[in-house]
């Protein structure tokens, strides 16, 4: 039988995740990347100096503190220092636009920003330009630190883990808007800890975290859950299928998580000659993505061992299903509910097939959206069920199978992508007169599609178009293939029938643009 921690064994912080290790493992690598190593029985002393440094630049608990990086060693030690304080961190991914960045820091109120340029040409970019200083933290290195917001109001501070903000996510809303989804510290070391339990995590594990810190996935599942499990967490700004095979070869990496496309990837540069080793490796975990059959099937052929499955979402910080190591799977299962929460499918016994809308209730489940109950209202019940809005069916022996999506939702490489940000954007482009973003499968991943309807007599020039979009969208969200049409198809209320404009891309063969 599965076993779930009881909460008053769990630590109240995120920052007291790694505390049992300082002593025990002291000289185990904790954190390391490819400038700086840190050992458990240094994480204390590195983590307090960050928290005197932004003290010192004027963070208060309750503040918002907006990062802007890709993965790094620094990025994860200040994800620590702003627990310590009792603070919100909000990281984002450094390749955001401008616009974007804009909006995070608008909406969050952040009361301080940090930009990671050591790592990140794009993360110094942003700073240079919001007039963020360069100074260097002691065990950490360089970053820039951003003038202090001095108009901002401290969030109240809850002594309650279930109740005290550890993070703020973005992810972006129907609407285009921002939209910040609010974790506790318990929702992090819940899953956090349900991951070192269900993958059987050790001191003597090295993990691979290519997946971003600025996801749930990367900020969970991989940092809470290597700290609490005293393992080594290798901390990569970027994916590149090359680079990942040589860690596995000569690094000793014994976890993986990616997603599907990651997968795909480093079979792809297998296939064109390139040996792949993964002496050490024991667990390899997909999620963020629908898993394919061909990606499985060819993983575990290479590998020799399972190429295990999970599912989730965002408001569920993000676990809500996985395979089991001890039940191994040839199918693309997503698996059982983790241990310690609920799950049904609504609406599955009025359907033929038994699909319903996956709900989910546990310690888990987001406090909510930030500056925003209604939509908080809408997504989670007066009794706390989240409705995901995707659609699943359940196997006699308890193995979910997703099905779909009731949302438009396209994931990208593991991102979110939703069309009206996409729509929003491509609107403001000269002679368009209105545009439609669809999903198309491709193998291992989902790809965004465009349609266009041009003004009468104008002509759209799609480089122009494209160099626009990249100005204006994370490279994840530009579409692959921009298509024009005399007329889009609609109901007789003008609705756009994004159904047979999601037919008519899966038609096509895949070619057009590509994303950098």
């Amino acid at each position: 039988m599965e076993q779930v921690a009881k909460t008053a064994d769990l630590p109240h912080r995120i920052h007291e995740v790694f505390l049992p290790w300082a002593i025990s493992q002291s000289t185990r690598v904790a954190l390391t990347d490819a400038d700086t190593t840190i050992r458990y029985g240094e994480l204390s002393g590195i983590v307090d100096s960050a928290v005197d440094r932004l003290r010192q630049a004027g963070v208060r608990a309750g503040d918002r503190v907006l990062l802007v990086a890709e993965n790094s060693v620094a990025l994860a030690v200040c994800i620590l220092a702003i627990s310590r304080l009792d603070a919100w961190s909000a990281t984002v991914n450094a390749r955001l636009s401008d616009r974007e960045i804009d909006n995070f820091l608008s909406h969050s109120g952040a009361r301080l920003a940090l930009y990671f340029g050591a790592t990140s040409p794009q993360a110094r970019q942003h700073g240079l330009e919001r007039g963020a200083q360069a100074q260097v933290w002691p065990g950490i290195g360089a970053l820039l630190v951003g003038p202090v917001n001095a108009q901002t109001a401290a969030e109240p501070v809850e002594t309650d883990p279930a109740r005290q903000v550890a993070a703020m996510v973005y992810t972006s809303g129907t609407t285009g808007a921002p939209k910040a989804v609010m974790l506790t510290h318990a929702n992090l070391i819940f899953v956090g800890n349900n991951n070192r339990m269900m993958r059987c995590l050790v001191p003597e594990d090295v993990i691979y975290g290519v997946l971003p810190l600025s996801h749930v996935y990367g900020l969970s599942a991989l940092l809470i859950a290597a700290l609490m499990s005293g393992s080594a967490l290798q901390l990569v700004p970027r994916f590149h299928a090359k680079d990942l095979a040589r860690s596995l070869a000569e690094d000793g990496i014994t976890v993986l998580h990616g997603a599907p496309a990651m997968y795909a990837k480093l079979l792809e540069l297998g296939a064109n000659g390139t040996v792949l080793k993964a002496p050490r490796l024991r667990v390899a975990q997909s999620g963020g993505a629908p898993l394919t059959s061909s990606v499985k099937e060819g993983f575990e052929k290479v590998f020799g061992i399972v190429l295990q499955n999970g599912y989730g979402m965002t408001e569920a910080s993000p676990s809500i299903c996985q395979t089991r190591l001890d039940a191994p799977r040839s199918d693309c299962s997503v698996g059982l509910a983790i241990p310690g929460i609920e799950v049904n499918l609504h609406g599955a016994d009025d359907d033929a097939a038994g699909v319903g809308e996956i709900r989910v209730r546990g310690p888990n489940v987001m406090k909510g959206y930030y500056r925003a109950p209604d939509l908080t209202a809408e997504a989670v019940t007066q009794d706390g069920w989240l409705k995901t809005g995707d659609l699943a069916r359940i196997e006699p022996d308890g193995a979910i199978f997703i099905v779909g999506r009731s949302k438009e939702l396209i994931i990208r490489s593991g991102f979110n992508v939703y069309p009206i940000e996409v729509e929003q954007v491509i609107n403001t482009y000269a002679n368009v007169v209105q545009s439609a973003v669809v999903g198309r499968e491709v193998p291992g991943n989902e790809e965004v599609v465009a349609f266009i309807e041009a003004s009468d007599g104008a002509t759209i020039d799609l480089d122009d178009l494209h160099g626009y979009l990249k100005n204006r969208l994370s490279p994840y969200k530009i579409p692959s293939e921009i298509i024009v049409l005399d007329h889009m198809p609609a109901a007789a209320t003008g609705k756009i029938l994004k159904k047979e404009l999601q037919q008519r891309a899966a038609a096509r063969a895949t070619v057009g643009r590509t994303n950098p």
